[in-house]
């Protein structure tokens, strides 16, 4: 299998608080933070992916019931395991504890097996990001409070983007973006998608989704957890239901590949043609592999500025490819640089827009995206021998040391390349940190990393980290990050910040042995 990093792909979605176009609102002053079990209280729809053992590709998604005291009341999850697929698997019981920071941990507990050990860094009392802990396997991703409220098939109606990845039925990696109309009555009318399969000759381009697919609650699981099945354009999923705006999805048919991601509600106006999607600067982060020369993992990220006519400025970009650090900056000389929203029939009004830009020394990059919102899309990379896919969103805020100061959580997933002490493997990050006025770093960090070759365990629990912040210029293209953590081991991790408002932010990780991409999200105290 050609590695690859898969990212949850609505980051938002996870830090929803960072991305309704805020960032007028600065950041609280740094202040003790105040989560306890009770901050974890309701059903949570989570969503994880990683790899096995024997280095398979693995993705989940599921959900659990926190009483608000310490226990785990009901648990289901959807799982994909080297191409196996298991369907509403129970969980019988499970605990969490969170400390006063957010961070915390939390264990389902089932009859067959050892069940799933997860450290969690909660954002506020309605969402958060999780790593797994227990050794069997490792996987990263988030959880968000669910509305069972709209646990039923009348709650999703109306036109909602989606992006899911993986891999294909041959193991080569796997993107798909588009958008689905729906009934509201279980019927899926149309929509338009783009495929990007490391096994195709080229990327799909708009493909037209038929009237015919369906979707229904699960009428064993539906109305507890909100699980049910969706499947149109020959794709079947599991989903469970976050709110009418937001489904979690995995691919479950076992045909086309294996894949997982999130279904979101558009909302706003969405343009029908370029002249009609206003202006303004986006950053965005996408996660795959290359299917050329090395074959190996890539992340990249980058700021653009649209000028609501078609062209683009401002561009930033940083990329690491298998260990290979590039980037695009003030000094660097592109050409070509064009966006469009589609216009053709049947798919105006899709979302559906084009990017391009030639950089004199890197080559050309090109994507596709579909508009969430027109603040913030789902985007495909199309560049020549790149399958990944991420966010984009607009960006706002002033970014600078003070005006970001404040308590953050944070996930990162990678791979080690590998060295004297690792195995290449994948390598997963949660934890907490506050941030000074002055741009310095300190919190604690989970480090899963199973390839090590060194230590007893690959479990490192409650490193803590010191790092720095170093705003580049006004702080809208890539910002200097730094993390080191102390002791057993002491690893220094460096990025590129690329924030959306002072309340989130891309990271693209710039260490040559090591390809990570992560986000970070202001928290949001319980009052």
């Amino acid at each position: 299998m050609k590695r690859l990093l898969v990212l949850a792909v609505a980051l938002c979605a996870a830090y929803a608080a960072a991305c309704g176009g805020g960032g007028s609102n600065p950041p609280p002053p740094v202040a003790p933070v105040g989560f306890t079990n009770a901050s974890l209280s309701g059903s949570y729809a989570f969503s994880m992916a990683g790899e096995d053992l024997s280095s398979e590709p693995l993705s989940r998604v599921g959900s659990f019931t926190a009483d608000g005291n310490g226990n785990i009341t009901a648990a289901l999850e959807d799982v994909t395991d080297a191409g196996n697929v298991s369907q509403g698997v129970q969980f019988t019981t499970g605990t969490y504890s969170i400390q006063p920071n957010g961070k915390g941990t939390l264990t389902l507990s089932s009859t067959v097996g050892t069940g799933i050990q997860f450290s969690i860094a909660m954002q506020s009392t309605t969402q958060g990001v999780l790593i797994q802990t227990d050794l069997n396997a490792t996987s990263s991703g988030s959880f968000v409070q669910q509305s069972a409220t709209a646990f039923s098939q009348t709650a999703i109606a109306g036109a909602y983007a989606f992006d899911v990845s993986g891999i294909d039925i041959n193991g080569s990696p796997l993107s798909i973006i588009g958008q689905i109309v729906t009934s509201g009555g279980g019927s899926v009318t149309g929509g338009v998608l783009d495929s990007n399969d490391g096994g195709a000759t080229a990327p799909s381009g708009a493909v037209a989704i038929p009237a015919g697919g369906t979707y229904v609650l699960d009428p064993t699981n539906g109305s507890t957890f909100g699980r049910g099945t969706l499947n149109f354009g020959g794709l079947q999923f599991s989903f469970y239901i976050v709110d009418g705006t937001h489904l979690k999805l995995m691919e479950i048919d076992g045909q086309s590949g294996f894949t997982s991601g999130d279904l979101l509600q558009q909302t706003g106006t969405i343009p029908t043609q370029t002249s009609a999607w206003a202006g303004g600067g986006f950053v965005f982060q996408i996660a795959g592999g290359s299917v050329l020369g090395t074959a190996g993992p890539d992340v990249r990220g980058a700021r653009v500025t649209t000028n609501g006519t078609g062209s683009l400025s401002a561009i930033a970009l940083n990329d690491n490819s298998d260990g290979l650090v590039k980037s695009i900056g003030s000094s660097s000389n592109e050409s070509n640089t064009i966006y469009a929203i589609d216009s053709t029939a049947g798919v105006a009004g899709s979302g559906r827009g084009t990017m391009t830009f030639t950089d004199s020394g890197l080559g050309t990059f090109s994507f596709v995206f579909y508009l969430v919102s027109p603040t913030q899309a789902f985007i495909q990379d199309t560049s020549a021998g790149i399958i990944g896919d991420g966010t984009m969103l607009a960006q706002t805020g002033t970014f600078t040391a003070s005006s970001l100061a404040g308590n953050y959580s944070f996930n990162w997933s990678g791979v080690n390349l590998g060295s004297s002490q690792n195995a290449p493997f994948e390598v997963d990050f949660v934890g907490q940190y506050t941030a000074s006025s002055s741009g310095s770093l300190s919190g604690v960090i989970d480090v899963v990393e199973l390839g090590s070759t060194t230590k007893s365990s690959p479990a490192f629990l409650n490193l803590a980290l010191s790092g720095t912040l170093g705003i580049v210029g006004d702080g809208t293209a890539a910002n200097a990050y730094s993390v080191t953590t102390a002791t057993s081991p002491s690893n220094t991790f460096t990025y590129a910040a690329y924030f959306a408002s002072p309340n989130f932010a891309f990271l693209i990780g710039t260490n040559t042995d090591r390809v990570i991409a992560g986000n970070v999200g202001l928290q949001t105290v319980p009052q």
